[in-house]
């Protein structure tokens, strides 16, 4: 057993630091593996660099960092050949834990439970280790020439030992001697797991274990090839990832195997945008756009948030856009430090700087798609205006970049910017008060007869059938100029946009009002507003709408729409129309007896109910028979 050089108290002020550690730091204990891994690839890193500075003269030799352990004695045993520590370095960077005092500790994070907060503000990640071990060694020889080697020994209490060891190379072993209450992590799979999770792209190979790979070995007598097989290295990660190499050197094909590698069971991207920047701050990093399907809450924290190639998060909401967290990919950023916490991500200068760097990033991506091919542009649109419609929504600085290259779709499959719809429908669609008046389907099928009443006027209808489309409305009514938006079966054809022009009735005033007590009787529902209108007689009998407005709050409070949650819980309100220059209307004034009259109109009122795709159940049974009955 070596001597004992010297023992001491570890500098932290406080008997109870160990236990403060465990209780903050539990819920995220596996992350001990990624601050030692982490270290070890610092250490080695910086052999590297003393090499090529001319500080370091000797051989370098095999770098790969090995991770280790053995279920008999308990270990996992963290080794590289890095820089080495000397005993004073040991007592200088291990023993010495920077903080004002534990009572100021304690206070400060009584009440948090984010322990990734407390490693990053005190440096406390070689100390990670003791949330799964009883004992922790430290075995190191410095890259100086002539140094000995020593070893650290603390069994999680303030006492150390610090000896002189014996080890030939250059480098630190870290032995940690797991707890009874962390033994799942003498498991292959499960260290496996979490160094795959967080030193995937660590650039420094880490070694787990050997695996058989069998290889030609010559021929046999028969001219038959031979093979052997040779044990190799199982190393666990890639250390030149694609987002660290430049683009110019990359193929598409490269972007999409990446890809594959990240989401295996993922359709192939849209597109991609690769992130290169060294100033004001460093940034690399690949973002994709996904095939997004309706359900997208499901498609997010795809994102993987690294620094210099550590893993650190995929809950990136406050360093990605929310309206950009429907994308996928990596980004790594040295200025976002390792143990970070929420906290810091919402506060930090540099974070924010990023987010508005990869707003306009994505947005210079899109235009440059637009102006080099439109056509391909148009392809793409159906896939892509999910996040150029949620960026519009929620970021007023996109919007004033999307715009140009922001795209309407109308019902015949055609496209058109901001710009060119507006001096499209202008001459037809600009209302007595001069406002221009923007038509839309939500649903092609089922809003079909009024798509057609429309267009007999010559009225263009645009598709707005996204899930993100009654949010886009609103945010386009506030941005454009003079510009109403209505679906298409808001209101008559002749209401939807009112150019005080009024057909003549067919009916005279006491008619009217005869024709307007008669359906009242027929619907018999206080929720059916019945109006008689005069229409052209190729339209409907009745014409059944719901107004812009209550509709709108109506499909606000489906979607959580704060203060119109309470228009949930209220009745569905419909404006009648009844068609007064229709014939169909002068055969129920013509009909004998009330009976047939009232008869008469409920067919009509279902017609426009089927119309609207709101004839159901006993209702629309009831109108077959009657339809049978009439027909007869």
């Amino acid at each position: 057993m070596a001597e004992v050089a010297e023992k001491g108290s570890i500098s932290i002020h406080t008997e109870n630091i160990f236990p403060i550690i465990k209780k903050f730091l539990y819920s995220d204990h596996e992350i001990f593996l990624r601050e030692l891994v982490s270290n070890a690839v610092d250490a080695t890193q910086k052999i590297k660099k003393l090499s090529s500075l001319g500080e370091f003269n000797g051989e370098l030799g095999d770098l790969k960092i090995e991770v280790s352990f053995d279920k008999k004695k308990k270990t996992i045993t963290i080794s590289d050949k890095g820089i080495g520590m000397t005993a004073d370095e040991i007592k200088k960077y291990i023993n010495q834990i920077a903080f004002s005092g534990a009572s100021e500790f304690v206070e400060k994070f009584k009440d948090k439970l984010d322990g990734k907060d407390i490693i990053g503000k005190f440096g406390l990640g070689f100390y990670s280790a003791f949330m799964v071990a009883d004992k922790v060694e430290v075995i190191s020889k410095s890259y100086k020439e002539g140094a000995d080697a020593a070893k650290w020994e603390c069994d999680g209490s303030t006492e150390f030992e610090l000896t002189s060891a014996k080890k030939e190379t250059r480098g630190t072993d870290v032995i940690l001697h797991i707890n009874t209450d962390s033994e799942e992590f003498l498991d292959e799979w499960r260290l496996k797991g979490i160094l795959e999770k967080y030193c995937k792209f660590l650039p420094v190979e880490i070694k787990f274990g050997t695996e058989e790979e069998s290889v030609e070995d010559g021929e046999d007598k028969d001219g038959k090839k031979k093979y052997k097989s040779v044990t190799k290295d199982r190393i666990i990660n890639n250390i030149q990832p694609l987002w660290a190499k430049s683009p110019n050197e990359l193929k598409d094909e490269d972007y999409l195997k990446f890809y594959k590698e990240l989401y295996p069971f993922s359709e192939d991207p849209l597109f991609w945008i690769h992130l290169n920047v060294d100033y004001p701050f460093n940034l690399t990093g690949i973002l994709y756009f996904p095939k997004v399907k309706n359900d997208f809450e499901i498609q997010k924290n795809k994102i993987q948030l690294y620094s210099r190639q550590v893993f650190i998060t995929d809950e990136v909401k406050d360093v990605v856009p929310d309206f950009l967290m429907l994308l996928h990919g990596v980004l790594d950023s040295p200025d976002i430090p390792l143990n970070v916490s929420r906290s810091y991500l919402q506060s930090d200068s540099n974070v924010k700087k990023i987010s508005q760097h990869i707003t306009k990033k994505v947005a210079d991506k899109l235009q440059d798609m637009f102006k080099k091919d439109r056509a391909d542009f148009e392809k793409k649109w159906d896939d892509i205006n999910i996040f150029v419609k949620y960026g519009i929504i929620s970021d007023e600085k996109f919007y004033d970049r999307a715009k140009d290259f922001s795209l309407f779709k109308n019902i015949d499959g055609q496209y058109f910017t901001f710009e060119e719809y507006k001096e499209k429908v202008k001459p037809n669609q600009t209302d007595k008060d001069q406002q221009l008046i923007y038509l839309y389907a939500s649903d092609k099928g089922k809003q079909d007869s009024f798509i057609q009443g429309a267009k007999n006027k010559a009225y263009d209808v645009l598709l707005l059938d996204g899930i993100l489309d009654n949010h886009f409305i609103n945010t386009l009514e506030q941005k454009l100029e003079k510009t109403h938006i209505k679906r298409v079966d808001s209101e008559t054809a002749d209401k939807l946009i009112d150019k005080d022009e009024k057909l003549e009735s067919v009916l005279s005033k006491e008619d009217q009002d005869k024709v307007k007590a008669i359906f009242e009787t027929a619907i018999n529902n206080k929720n059916m507003n019945v109006v008689v209108e005069s229409m052209s007689p190729e339209d409907l009998p009745v014409v059944i709408t719901m107004s812009e407005f209550m509709r709108r709050m109506k499909d606000m409070a489906k979607m959580g729409g704060g203060g119109y949650a309470f228009m949930g819980s209220m009745p569905d309100n419909y404006n009648v129309a009844v068609n007064g220059n229709h014939n169909i209307i002068q055969k129920i004034l013509n009909s004998e007896n009330e009976e047939q009259k009232t008869k008469l109109a409920k067919q009509a009122f279902d017609l426009g109910l089927l119309s609207q795709n709101l004839l159901t159940g006993a209702d629309l049974t009831n109108f077959i028979k009657r339809s049978v009955d009439l027909v007869s």
